[in-house]
């Protein structure tokens, strides 16, 4: 049997021989989009290849899914921080750009 997914040196979920995340195949297959859409959006990625992925995920679904949320929660916490380290910088931004109205 092929092989689609690998776990990259970060530790994430990529489609084989590509820089394509697992969860941006995911994402679009859960909003319901085709596997030859999908191939559209990621021109580089061979349709069995994205057959491949989304095989491996129903395959593993329980599994990539906590992985998935897990992921979308350390995001949320890293653009909290920034948003909150940046704070200043964004309340001179949004007055500058009120003030040029």
């Amino acid at each position: 049997m092929q092989i689609y997914v690998d776990r990259n040196d970060k530790g994430s979920l990529t489609v084989r021989g590509s820089r394509i995340s697992l969860s941006s195949i995911v994402k679009l297959y859960l909003e319901g989009e085709s596997a030859e859409t999908i191939r559209e959006a990621y021109p580089t990625l061979s349709l069995p290849a994205v057959y491949g992925a989304i095989t491996h995920y129903l395959e593993n679904q329980g599994e990539i899914d906590e992985e998935l949320a897990s992921e979308l929660s350390k995001v949320k916490q890293m653009r909290e921080a920034a948003s909150a380290r940046n704070h200043q910088l964004r309340q001179r931004l949004k007055s500058t750009k009120v003030q040029s109205r």
